[in-house]
């Protein structure tokens, strides 16, 4: 199989999801906000955000079964590094009002200003963290 497509099905898949979601639902797949959702039981938006995240969820499970072997992944951290790492990124999508997922797939692709100026500061802070990783390493 040729390197670049499972990645390339998976950019497709997620660009379909995303637009599925605000066709049929008007709303932006942003999945800090659909995680946020699921905190408020109840009704059909509960429903549909539980189904949509349990979608991500299974995505391993569907790749294994069409290629017959897991993804591979190598996490070189320790658990508390990730610990904080998943803290901070909390903090940053309830500052920056919403993810990479919302931001990144779903405002790039409506144009809005407030997705590129959130995309540029996503991107400008992994340069800056790769950086001082590498160099107090």
């Amino acid at each position: 199989m040729l390197s670049y497509l499972p990645s390339f099905a998976g950019g497709l898949l997620i660009g379909l999801s995303a637009a599925m979601l605000i066709l049929l639902n008007g709303r932006v797949a942003g999945v800090s906000g659909i995680l946020a959702g699921l905190g408020r039981p109840g009704g059909l938006r509960w429903l549909a955000d539980g189904a949509f995240l349990l979608g991500l969820m299974l995505g391993p499970v569907a790749f294994a079964g069409l290629t017959g072997a897991w993804p591979q992944m190598r996490i070189a951290a320790s658990l508390p590094i990730l610990t904080l790492a998943g803290l901070l990124v909390g903090f940053g999508t309830r500052l920056g009002s919403g993810c990479t997922s919302g931001h990144g797939v779903c405002g790039l692709a409506r144009l809005s200003p407030r997705s590129l100026a959130a995309v540029l500061t996503f991107l400008a802070s992994g340069v800056l963290t790769v950086t001082l990783v590498r160099v107090l390493s």
